[in-house]
């Protein structure tokens, strides 16, 4: 019998979430999400849930989410060599949004980075964690510490009315400026708090110890307008807001001038490009991608999903369907996918192929839903 040298390791089974106890007495449907079980929905439903987070506020849990802390005189240049934005310019109190990107300028993830006086605080996608870690561990120099923080958890807090709710906990929430951060006690419960999101909303999103997580957010759920929501309305409402889900909309063969996120290289390190990949960056930027990153508006009720082929008028290849799903704000299927450059235009007619019948779809401005973030 042949001897397995490297034999697979057994997969880990889905990790609970530490407010798993919460999200059954909620009656949460729970699913295996990056590693994780998660809520998809509760037994208001996907709809409400949505919705609610647009009118009201809705709680979010995200403990999923990777957690990491730079630390050392050099953590934020050490950083910026790793990512397309300007982190040694980043304030204290601070926090934004950037990519970590590969030789070859495609996306390795998108993260956020926040600024804690001497240290920097990052939030990582789940499935992208270990990566990350390593992706981390072998080109941080030496004198910069790196601690991941796996005992930590992460509440998201969303809609117009979230900013209200917080300031009954802590008033200085209120002030918070958008992609501002703080440490605030919470009902006695010590919160790293960044006025961020991922809806197109007003919101938070509050670190804490995973002891804590449920106390707090029993403690945001007993406030009159915070519903619970899951995964299913995250991703609604993420997609009206034209907000990009990684290993659908973005990845390693995705660069950032394909999926529209040039804004995310700061002004110095498009002086210097000096970032991973930024030689294809900067041909792409300077002589066209083959591809971008659009909104969609299929014609009908049905929404059309990951995966769907969109062809052009002349029957010829056009791209594809990255996320899909059916709108509750525009009350209409809204999806967002990668097409040829001649055909990105606003306004171009296309057809999605939806169970071999072509369906009429126009490319449209990204986002469906205006953001309304707090400035």
């Amino acid at each position: 019998m042949p001897i397995e040298l490297f034999p697979d390791e057994e997969p880990r089974p889905p990790r609970p979430s530490p407010l798993a106890a919460l999200h059954a007495e909620l009656g949460a449907r729970i699913v295996p999400f990056a590693g994780w079980l998660l809520p998809v929905q509760y037994p208001a439903g996907i709809l409400a849930e949505h919705r609610h987070c647009r009118e009201q506020a809705a709680l979010f849990d995200v403990s999923h989410m990777g957690q990491f802390t730079l630390s050392g005189a050099n953590a934020p240049s050490a950083l910026e060599k790793l990512v397309v934005g300007d982190i040694v310019g980043l304030r204290p109190a601070r926090q934004r949004y950037t990519l970590l990107t590969d030789e070859a300028g495609g996306i390795l993830d998108d993260l956020m980075v926040s600024r804690l006086d001497d240290r920097l605080h990052l939030v990582v996608n789940a499935d992208r964690t270990e990566s990350d870690l390593i992706h981390f561990e072998t080109h941080l120099p030496d004198d910069v510490h790196l601690e991941h923080h796996e005992d930590r958890a992460l509440l998201a807090l969303q809609g117009p009315r979230a900013a209200a709710v917080l300031a009954r906990l802590a008033p200085a929430a209120a002030g918070l400026p958008f992609m501002g951060v703080a440490m605030l006690d919470l009902a006695g419960i010590p919160a790293l708090v960044t006025r961020s999101g991922y809806t197109g909303e007003d919101g938070f999103e509050i670190s804490v110890r995973a002891e804590t997580v449920e106390r707090l957010a029993r403690r945001l759920l007993s406030e009159p307008e915070v519903a619970p929501a899951g995964l299913g309305a995250r991703d609604s409402l993420r997609l009206e807001a034209g907000l990009p889900l990684y290993g659908h909309d973005i990845d390693e063969l995705t660069t950032p001038v394909e999926a529209g996120l040039v804004w995310t290289i700061g002004k110095r390190r498009r002086t210097a490009w000096d970032f991973p990949g930024a030689v294809a960056v900067r041909d792409h930027l300077d002589n066209g991608a083959p591809r971008h990153r659009v909104g969609l508006l299929p014609e009908g009720r049905s929404p059309v999903r990951a995966g769907t082929t969109i062809v052009a008028g002349d029957g010829t290849a056009a791209g594809a369907v990255t996320s899909g799903t059916f709108s509750p704000t525009r009350d209409a299927p809204i999806a967002m996918g990668y097409v040829r450059r001649d055909l990105a235009a606003d306004g171009t007619q296309l057809f999605s192929m939806l169970r071999g019948k072509p369906v009429p779809t126009v490319v449209a401005p990204l986002p469906f839903v205006p953001h309304r973030y707090f400035r």
